[in-house]
C-alpha cells in the first residue's frame, strides 16, 4: 500500500486510487507507486479488470510543475522516463482498464487517463494536454496516444492550444467513451469494469494485446499475430467452457473462470 496510490480489490476489480491532495499532481513518488500498483494489479489473479480514479473533486491536474521546474536537462531525462515508463506499465495491463475522470484531467493527469481502455468522464470535467503554455510539449504520452485516438489534425488542434476539452467535445472526439454526472463518475466506471471482470481473462487479454500490438505492426505481421493468439486460446479451460456452453445453451450463458 503506497502512501499517494493504492489498490482497492473487490469483485474482480481492481481500482487504482491516487490519493495526493489537493489535485493529485503528479511527483516521482506517485508515479513511482502508481508503476508498484499497476505491476501488482497486474499480477493478481483476483484482479479481472482495472479502474483508475482520483476521487470526486479531481483526476490529476497534471505534473507536479514545481518537482520538474528546477531539473537540469540530464535530470529531467531521468525524471522523464520513469514517468514514461510508469504510464506503460499502465497502458500495458493485460486486463481491461476503465479510468473514471472527475474534475480535471490535464497535461500528465490526461496522459494517464489516456493510457486506459476506456474513459468514463464526469459532464463538467476538463481534459487537455497544456503543456505548450509553459514552453515544452507534452513527455508522456500525449503527443502519441492522443492522435493515435483521435487523430493528428484533433490532436495538433489541442497540443499546439494547450485548450481545455469539455466533456461533450471529448465525447464527440472520441477521448470519452461515456459521459455521466459527476457523481455518478466511479460508479459508472465500476459497472463497465465489472462486465469485463467476468469475462474470460485470458481472451481479454489476448484481445488487448491483438488490437494494442497490432496498431504498431503492418497488417500482415497484425494479422499473424491475430491467430497465433487465436490458436492459443484452444489451450484454454475457457475457450472449452464456452464453446461447450454455446453448444449446448446457446449464446452468452458461460461461466469462465480466467484460466
Amino acid at each position: 500500500m503506497g502512501e499517494l496510490v493504492r489498490l482497492e480489490v473487490a469483485d474482480g476489480v481492481g481500482t487504482i486510487r491516487l490519493d495526493r491532495p489537493k489535485m493529485n499532481a503528479i511527483n516521482g513518488q506517485l508515479y513511482a507507486e502508481l508503476r508498484t500498483a499497476a505491476e501488482e494489479a497486474s499480477a493478481r489473479e483476483d484482479v479481472r479488470a482495472v479502474v483508475l480514479y482520483g476521487g470526486e473533486r479531481v483526476f490529476a491536474a497534471g505534473a507536479d510543475i514545481k518537482e520538474m521546474a528546477g531539473l537540469s536537462y540530464p535530470e529531467m531525462l531521468v525524471w522523464g522516463t520513469g514517468l514514461q515508463e510508469a504510464f506503460k506499465v499502465v497502458a500495458k495491463l493485460p486486463k481491461p482498464v476503465v479510468a473514471a475522470v472527475t474534475g480535471y484531467a490535464l497535461g500528465g493527469g490526461f496522459e494517464l487517463a489516456l493510457t486506459a481502455d476506456f474513459r468514463v468522464v464526469g459532464e463538467r470535467a476538463k481534459v487537455g494536454v497544456p503543456e505548450i503554455q509553459l514552453g515544452v510539449v507534452p513527455g508522456a504520452g500525449g503527443t502519441q496516444r492522443l492522435t493515435r485516438l483521435v487523430g493528428p489534425a484533433k490532436a495538433k488542434g489541442m497540443v499546439f492550444t494547450g485548450r481545455h476539452v469539455a466533456a461533450e467535445e471529448a465525447l464527440a472526439l472520441g477521448i470519452a467513451d461515456l459521459v455521466v454526472p459527476d457523481a455518478g463518475v466511479y460508479e459508472a466506471a465500476l459497472e463497465l469494469a465489472a462486465t469485463y471482470a467476468s469475462g474470460p481473462a485470458v481472451a481479454l487479454r489476448a484481445a488487448k494485446q491483438a488490437i494494442d500490438d497490432g496498431l504498431e505492426l503492418d497488417l500482415d505481421a497484425a494479422l499473424r499475430l491475430e491467430s497465433a493468439l487465436f490458436a492459443g486460446l484452444f489451450a484454454t479451460d475457457d475457450q472449452k467452457a464456452g464453446m461447450t456452453s454455446f453448444m449446448e445453451q446457446g449464446p452468452g450463458k458461460a461461466v469462465f473462470t480466467g484460466r
